[in-house]
């Protein structure tokens, strides 16, 4: 196919896309529509070490020269899509109306926020670049009291920056359990010690009631009735797929778009990134449905995928993938592969390598159906992709087991 591919979405999956299909020699025109006025850059480090460190420049993928002239990508930054018509086959952007041949949507996630803190100062989400700069500002005004809402990864992150930083940091999680979805109880109850070993108050099973101040915050109200001053509050309560622009498109949006195997949402329309709900057919026998996965690395090899099916449907291939994230907590480095729940099936964990009640390294395995289906690693960075091989060969449970035997015999 010749003509024109747009991509919808100025983020990491966006550059995939395009930097795919210009790998792959082809000769069409290519568009990149973001919403940000920044070019590409990279997201993880907004919550770990830009946040901290000193001097630390902008994470910029790619300079404007290489998009432009090299890859011959025409950038329309700055301006949101604001609506898709499948049929005319073009993306509403501003006052434009942009024709596709082929077209990626790969427009991400928003942070929520929390309610009642509209206007108030001190208060912030972390989401773009610009939320980080003013974070990063904030915490470096005197010595202020940091509360992190939200014990997930980002949240974690954020109190480890603010520890880094020397800062009084109270992180407050509504669920019982720290980050119970992402690696279940006990390996939550695990990484919730790390926090407390480095001076990090962590707060579990209670909620935020209120945001107290005029102007600014000074505290807030938690659901036990107990306040906790605060001069900067961060949310970290997740965030959802911006997918309101396509409401009347025709696609289908549930917790984002649905989509096939291959990536597919409607004819000559792909999805990749935060926004895709697509099945994984890698984990048909345990997962019970779809699956929609915030990962860098997810969303670097869908929007790879998304583009090249995209402007060749009669080659399309299906993706699948062991999912991958990592985070930076103080000195540490967690890694997890695979998936810690599996719909209605029962699953299993078991530490395999060193112990996490002595603050160490450790690996621990998750099984379902007599199947390896995830693996998390502390400060044990080598194992982790390992495990990850033999997720996706579908091994066996004792054939992983095996595998763990053998590398602690080699470690001595």
């Amino acid at each position: 196919m010749t003509g024109t591919l747009v991509v919808v979405g100025g983020s990491l999956a966006g550059l995939r896309a395009v930097e795919a299909v210009r790998g792959d020699g082809w000769q069409g025109s290519v568009v990149l529509v973001g919403a940000e006025e920044h070019l590409p850059y990279d997201r993880p480090p907004l919550s770990k070490g830009y946040l901290s460190a000193a001097g630390c420049a902008d994470p910029t993928y790619r300079d404007e020269h290489r998009l432009t002239h090299e890859l011959g990508v025409e950038l329309m930054l700055g301006t949101p899509a604001s609506g898709l018509d499948v049929e005319a086959r073009t993306v509403a952007v501003g006052e434009r109306e942009v024709g596709y041949d082929a077209l990626v949507l790969a427009t991400g996630s928003y942070a929520r926020e929390l309610p009642g803190t509209e206007g108030l100062g001190g208060v912030f989400t972390l989401r773009t670049l610009d939320d980080a700069r003013a974070l990063r500002a904030a915490l470096r005004e005197g010595s202020p009291r940091l509360t992190v809402v939200g014990g997930g990864f980002i949240g974690s992150e954020l109190a480890s920056a603010g520890r880094a930083l020397g800062l009084d940091v109270t992180l407050v999680e509504r669920s019982p359990t720290l980050l119970v979805r992402a690696i279940g109880v006990s390996m939550g109850e695990a990484l919730t010690r790390l926090h407390e070993r480095r001076g990090t108050r962590v707060l579990t099973g209670v909620h935020v009631e209120e945001v107290l101040g005029e102007g600014r915050v000074r505290a807030v109200r938690l659901s036990d009735g107990s306040e906790i001053g605060t001069d900067v509050l961060v949310a970290g309560v997740g965030a959802a797929p911006c997918t309101g622009w396509l409401e009347g498109s025709g696609l289908t949006v549930d917790d984002g778009v649905v989509a096939d195997a291959k990536l597919a949402a409607a004819p000559r329309v792909h999805v990749a990134g935060d926004i895709a709900r697509w099945p994984n057919a890698l984990f048909d026998d345990v997962l019970d449905g779809p699956m929609r996965l915030q990962h860098w690395t997810t969303a670097a090899e869908q929007g790879a995928r998304a583009a090249r099916n995209a402007i060749a449907p009669e080659r399309a291939q299906p993706y699948e993938t062991v999912p991958y994230f990592w985070s930076d907590w103080y000195s540490s480095r967690i890694q997890f592969v695979g998936v810690c729940g599996a719909g209605t099936h029962e699953v299993h964990v078991e530490v395999v390598a060193g112990d996490p009640a002595d603050g160490g390294p450790f690996t621990a395995l998750y099984r379902a159906n007599d199947r390896i289906i995830g693996a998390l690693a502390v400060d044990m960075r080598a194992e982790v992709m390992k495990y990850r091989r033999l997720i996706g060969q579908r091994a066996r449970w004792a054939t992983a087991v095996e595998f763990a035997e053998t590398r602690r015999r080699k470690a001595g």
